[in-house]
């Protein structure tokens, strides 16, 4: 073979072998690449309880925040938040988020800052058992998803809050009550503003980054420089879908915490109701739209089981205003709220909380009552209470418990009731269409078992059949009434004594927002406008719209019992 020959095999040879070695390399990036990003699992729970308060329904997926762009939020859009929350903020925050502590980064200050700016939203945060707060407020889940931590709500974050029975004593987490300290208006209006590019900083990847990096010293080069810049612009993308979806609240007057617009978003996604051109802005017409506001009160979870039954063998009617009688609808198109779309919902994470909600229990009434006076009141309650409320707090029987009250009767607020229309009823249908449900048992957190019961034998598919529209408001059972209060739909009530009087002589306005007992008026102190450290509650207004107080009085509602009847009526509800 001659030298030409000889090189020319020599260049193959390595030729080869560089090809190789870069094979091997992409062979490396490509395993590495696969262990890094592709594993996709939620963080799981040893007890149901937990798992409610921190498990995934899957929303996590489409709209999952990462952890600590989730904590960096409030730090960087520290004065977005600032215009959101308001008076609930401390007027020294923006202040000691801008102050860095030398060249020592601190991760425990910078995180308490993140959670405090939370906390002002309403978000509640558990302790552990060495006094350390979680990373994580009650009502968000954690999914592992592209190599980081991602979260975003779930149940809990509007059915979980807290009661004081002393202004001195620490919050009591009650699980399954109405989440009346959570301010969902103020969340979304502070999620989407953060979002958008440009509204904090002109290279908003790069602020978020650095604050990450404030947050944690777990950031590696990839993180730093891929990673979390794509999560951002990933999230600003998630944001502005959100937004088109739930972004109508900016036309409609402040709900304040404890409410939420449950159904106007369905319109917008099931048949595209154009808020930005259909729906007029509150805040510069002093109009609404009057089948565009349907703001309620979070309803309690407790003992959904005893749902499944009323008077005459059916289902009690759900919803405020008994636009369906199968828990497992309602609860599909409540798991919407938290982004766990049909594609993605974890049908048997739902299925897990759903068994466990049948048998929740309400908590007791924390502080004393009076037998004797509640015994009093007990015959009144039967008298005037009963057929529509249930003979008491767990015996759920009564002649119109579970069906609906025409609104010519109740005569509460019908703004509600307006905003759920045939139109919507007919295009719920096709939510879940074609989607079958697997009838099957499984494993759930805390060593217990789903077991699907013989009423599921006719639901073999996710697809909605029991929307419907009503012509008035449903009457609900009273279990755990003392911590749901206000009262009404639309929490327009304040104290159930308030419920017991005219609606001409009901507080016209009260804040909302505390979780103080009113030990004597049964609910929650309501005349205070802020708490102990000088930050305001939400001042309720009753004559905006949707907000309304009136109806549920005269003769037959106890109206005009006299003030002894009431006490002692009030004293036997807080048996409930």
């Amino acid at each position: 073979m001659d030298n030409n020959g000889t090189l020319k095999h020599r260049l193959i040879r390595v030729w080869r072998l560089m090809a190789s070695i870069a094979l091997c390399l992409v062979l490396v990036l490509v395993v590495y690449a696969a262990c890094r990003f592709l594993p996709e699992t939620p963080r799981t729970y040893n007890t149901m309880e937990d798992h409610f308060k921190y498990g995934s329904l899957g929303g996590d997926l489409l709209t999952g925040i990462p952890l600590r762009l989730w904590q960096a939020m409030p730090l960087v859009c520290a004065r977005t938040l600032a215009a959101v929350a308001g008076d609930r903020l401390a007027p020294d925050y923006m202040a000691r988020v801008a102050f860095y502590y030398g060249d020592e980064r601190d991760f425990d200050v910078r995180q308490a800052l993140s959670r405090e700016g939370y906390k002002a939203l309403g978000f509640l945060y558990e302790k552990d058992a060495d006094g350390n707060e979680h990373d994580l407020p009650v009502g968000m889940s954690s999914r592992r998803s592209f190599s980081l931590d991602r979260t975003y709500m779930n149940c809990a974050v509007c059915h979980t809050s807290t009661v004081r029975t002393a202004e001195e004593v620490e919050p009591q987490l009650v699980l399954g009550m109405p989440a009346n300290l959570f301010n969902l208006y103020n969340f979304e209006h502070f999620i989407f503003q953060c979002a958008e590019t440009g509204r904090e900083t002109q290279i908003p990847q790069l602020d978020f980054v650095a604050e990450i990096d404030s947050l944690t010293d777990e950031l590696d080069f990839i993180d730093r420089y891929l990673v979390y810049p794509l999560a951002i612009w990933g999230i600003q993308d998630a944001m502005q879908f959100l937004e088109n979806v739930a972004g109508f609240s900016v036309r409609q007057p402040h709900w304040g915490p404890g409410r939420n617009d449950t159904f106007t978003n369905n319109k917008i996604f099931l048949y595209g109701y154009d808020w930005r051109s259909e729906m007029p802005d509150w805040w510069t017409t002093g109009n609404v739209d009057p089948e565009g506001v349907g703001v309620v009160d979070f309803p309690s979870t407790w003992l959904q089981a005893k749902r499944n039954r009323r008077d005459d063998g059916k289902p009690m009617q759900l919803h405020w205003d008994g636009n369906n009688d199968r828990v497992e609808e309602r609860n599909l198109n409540a798991a919407l709220a938290t982004s766990s779309l049909p594609p993605i919902i974890d049908h048997q994470s739902l299925e897990c909380i759903e068994q466990w909600m049948e048998t929740l229990e309400p908590p007791r009434y924390p502080l004393p009552i009076d037998n004797a006076l509640a015994a009093e009141g007990k015959g009144i309650y039967q008298a005037y209470c009963m057929e529509c409320h249930g003979a008491n707090g767990r015996d759920f029987s009564g002649s119109y418990v579970g069906h609906v009250t025409p609104i010519s009767v109740i005569g509460t607020d019908g703004y509600r009731l307006e905003n759920y229309t045939r139109e919507l009823a007919v295009n719920m249908a096709v939510t879940y269409a074609g989607q079958k449900r697997e009838i099957t048992a499984h494993d759930c957190p805390g060593g217990v078992r789903y077991e699907p019961g013989p009423e599921d034998s006719d639901y073999t598919s996710y697809r909605y059949q029991h929307y419907r529209k009503t012509d008035g408001y449903a009457n609900m059972p009273l279990d755990g009434i003392w911590a749901r209060a206000p009262y009404l739909h639309n929490g327009s009530v304040p104290t159930m004594m308030d419920l017991l009087t005219p609606a001409s002589a009901r507080p016209r306005t009260f804040y909302r927002g505390n979780d103080l007992i009113d030990g004597l008026n049964l609910g929650f102190v309501a005349g205070r406008p802020q708490d102990a450290n000088g930050r305001q509650y939400f001042l309720f207004d009753t004559s905006v719209p949707g907000n309304g107080n009136q109806g549920h009085e005269g003769p037959s509602f106890g109206t005009q019992l006299t003030e002894q009847e009431k006490l002692a009526l009030v004293e036997y509800l807080k048996t409930f």
